[in-house]
């Protein structure tokens, strides 16, 4: 019938230390319970859900119904701040009862164990960035990604933020330079500043090096000529920024707004399971995770590494 929205039952796994995600995308899909997140350590999720509107949660027929975590604990804890109504005894009851699933963990050496069973399956996955660090595994995820049954990204990719430079990177003349700055590491922070710089620019990244410094400093040379300076600096004060250097217009931009860059991101993931098409083109997250992985070499090995040298996943 139409206008009627086709019922979408989307089981949420979760945790890896120090990620909040299965607490953040749950509560953005049902709402949230201030009794059950005082019973949580997500102070940080909890404060800004509390200033958004009602009207900003959820999606129509959408609905996080179950939720599995390694402990058995965190997901009661899990299923209450997020109102989920069951939680699955293991992954395989999790995925019998589910139409998609988000796998909202950034310990990416777990990633290919826990989603190839879903995705082998044929049940839709979102996994959190980055997808992998492992060549193999990239082989092993890139026709699911193809084929519009696994999506991964940064939520940075959407952060609101970047909204101006997205749409109108042509007032910024020539974008000679772009550069990132983040906490943490490289494969899990450095994965959100590319997230966000390559969707901003339109070209592909070619090259990577790495600068002799405490921490991950690497440069990254683009099809269209810009530099992609991307820091990630360890533990320092909350830094999460892209400053963009054109021949017309510069501008620096705080990405601090997860709330909305996460809800984008669950939006194209509904859009994904729905149309069985990719919203986030695939290229884009084997840019990405490329990159990743070049940077890590160089780093290593104390040498410029073209994206060539990876070659392409059969």
């Amino acid at each position: 019938m139409d206008g009627v929205v086709e019922r979408l039952d989307l089981g949420v796994v979760g945790v890896s230390e120090g990620n909040g995600h299965p607490y953040s995308f749950a509560s953005i899909v049902n709402g949230y319970s201030d009794e059950g997140f005082a019973r949580t350590e997500w102070d940080v999720i909890h404060d800004y859900l509390r200033e958004k509107d009602p009207s900003e949660f959820g999606f129509p027929g959408v609905g996080v119904t179950h939720a599995w975590t390694q402990d058995e604990a965190e997901t009661e804890r899990l299923c209450e701040a997020a109102r989920i109504p069951n939680a699955a005894k293991d992954l395989e009851s999790l995925g019998d009862a589910v139409d998609a699933v988000i796998i909202a963990r950034d310990d990416y050496e777990t990633h290919a164990e826990m989603a190839l069973p879903f995705l082998e399956d044929g049940t839709p996955v979102f996994l959190d960035k980055p997808l992998t660090m492992d060549r193999s595994e990239l082989a092993e995820f890139r026709p699911y990604l193809e084929r519009g049954q696994l999506m991964s990204c940064s939520g940075m990719r959407y952060a609101q933020s970047l909204d101006v430079p997205r749409a109108h990177t042509d007032r910024f003349g020539d974008v000679e330079l772009v550069r990132g700055t983040v906490i943490k590491n490289w494969p899990k922070y450095g994965a959100h500043m590319l997230d966000a710089i390559f969707g901003v620019l339109d070209q592909r990244p070619v090259a990577v090096e790495t600068a002799d410094a405490d921490h991950t400093s690497a440069a990254i040379r683009m099809d269209g000529g810009t530099l992609v300076q991307v820091d990630t600096l360890g533990d320092v004060p909350m830094t999460f920024s892209v400053d963009v250097y054109g021949t017309e217009r510069t501008g620096r931009y705080d990405l601090r707004d997860n709330f909305t860059a996460f809800r984008r991101t669950l939006w194209r993931f509904v859009e994904t399971v729905r149309t069985g098409e990719p919203v986030l083109d695939p290229e884009e997250t084997l840019d990405v995770i490329r990159t990743l992985v070049a940077g890590h070499i160089a780093d290593e090995e104390d040498r410029q590494v073209s994206l060539d040298e990876l070659g392409h996943e059969s």
